[in-house]
């Protein structure tokens, strides 16, 4: 199942096997994105810095995320505000990307990290020929 909002802004060839996008700030899923189940993205956080109260007050601070084209994300994969996941690359299942993610990566971990990278000539190739899936 997915929960998406009006925040969300889908591009063509989105596949979702199951997403909730929790808070108000936008949300931008490029071409040809694949997905496992259960991914979360968290656009809203509580005012805590400066806050009129403890732990937070009542402001929510909206945050954007940005996935970009030919992304592949795994099975319970979070992903928090402020952050882009660049064009091509794949997120480990499980793991919390709370910073961006360079084109062509492969990451993973809590946080997620970088650990490998796709081959950039295959891929533009791939993606000259329109081999996509």
């Amino acid at each position: 199942m997915c929960r998406l909002n009006k925040h969300v802004s889908l591009m063509n060839n989105v596949n979702l096997n199951g997403m909730e996008v929790q808070g108000n700030g936008k949300v931008v899923i490029g071409n040809n994105f694949h997905s496992g189940k259960e991914i979360l993205l968290i656009t809203q956080n509580h005012n805590w810095k400066n806050a009129k109260s403890i732990p937070y007050d009542e402001e929510y601070l909206l945050t954007n995320i940005t996935i970009e084209d030919n992304v592949w994300i795994g099975s319970r994969v979070t992903i928090l505000g402020n952050t882009t996941i660049g064009e091509g690359s794949i997120i480990q299942a499980g793991s919390v990307v709370v910073n961006d993610i360079p084109p062509l990566s492969i990451a993973g971990g809590h946080p997620a990290t970088v650990f490998s990278k796709r081959d950039e000539a295959h891929y533009n190739k791939c993606k000259e020929n329109g081999n996509i899936y």
